[in-house]
């Protein structure tokens, strides 16, 4: 084969591989996110309404316990300790689930997973 010849056939084949290296993207998958719920999870039932998301007041996120007694919660985004104040209130006792905010002489008590709580609470009053 003569050099012309064989310099044509060489950039054939780079050009058929550049091609087929750029329609890769299009042939690519792409993933789901696995932290996000499954899309039929935001399907509502026929006639079904939304419920509207409600904050009440402050929302109680984590609670995390140390083995060496260190105790923080973390309390609409901010990560307080006991005596550390939220919106005028002080952080008086931290639990495994719950927590205790006092304001003046009213206490308030967040818990970590209210609507499980407020279902325990509503069974344990029907006995």
């Amino acid at each position: 084969m003569s050099g012309a010849l064989r310099r044509a056939c060489l950039a054939g084949m780079l050009s058929a591989l550049a091609l087929a290296l750029a329609a890769l993207p299009g042939l690519a998958q792409t993933l789901a996110d696995p932290t996000q719920p499954p899309p039929e999870s935001r399907l509502l039932a026929p006639g079904a309404v939304a419920a509207p998301v409600a904050s009440s007041g402050p929302q109680l996120q984590s609670v995390l316990i140390g083995s060496r007694g260190r105790e923080v919660a973390v309390i609409d985004g901010q990560t307080l300790r006991k005596g550390d104040k939220l919106n005028g209130a002080v952080l008086v006792k931290i639990g495994k689930n719950q927590v205790v905010l006092q304001h003046g002489r009213s206490k308030q008590v967040l818990t970590l997973f209210p609507d499980a709580a407020a279902e325990a609470d509503a069974s344990a009053h029907k006995r």
